[in-house]
């Protein structure tokens, strides 16, 4: 019985050496958080109605109806390699122009609800005159007020490399 025993054990025991490690761990890369499915939530999709519309005003070149659904005091402010700029929506929607044929899309937006605040990331592409233009990410702050929501802050990173179209 002892023998028994004793094989069983270093039967369990030594298969284990052929899994062992041999040297020091690699760690591997952190995922990406998981983007969400798309949304069928109502409070998600209040909250992308004025991004929505953000993106319909742009590609019209129509600033005024910008600012109906932003914070005037909110800013927005993009990243590109080497440089940082910001300004206010303001400044933004007086140099938007009808007829630029700007056109903006985002892809899997991850979207984080607390209370009368909201955040938004989401991949984005430009366009302009049906030629990609650039690539990115979005990150909108939201506010709700009176039951609606307007953008607060956007913040976009920017390049012209590893651009998917969308």
């Amino acid at each position: 019985m002892r023998h028994l025993l004793l094989a069983a054990t270093a039967a369990l025991l030594l298969p284990g050496a052929a899994f062992a490690q041999s040297g020091p761990v690699t760690p591997i890369a952190k995922l990406p958080p998981a983007n969400p499915l798309p949304y069928e939530d109502p409070d998600a999709t209040a909250v992308l109605a004025p991004i929505n519309a953000l993106f319909a005003a742009f590609e019209a070149g129509d600033g005024a109806a910008v600012l109906r659904h932003v914070y005037p005091d909110g800013r927005v402010t993009m990243a590109e390699e080497g440089k940082v700029r910001h300004g206010n929506w303001s400044e933004f929607a007086s140099g938007l122009k009808p007829g630029d044929g700007f056109k903006e899309r985002i892809t899997h937006p991850a979207i984080e609800i607390d209370g009368n605040v909201a955040m938004v990331w989401a991949p984005f592409t430009v366009w302009v005159n049906g030629k990609l233009n650039n690539c990115g990410y979005d990150h909108f702050d939201l506010i709700r007020e009176n039951g609606t929501w307007k953008v607060l802050n956007l913040t976009f990173s920017s390049r012209t490399t590893g651009c998917e179209a969308q």
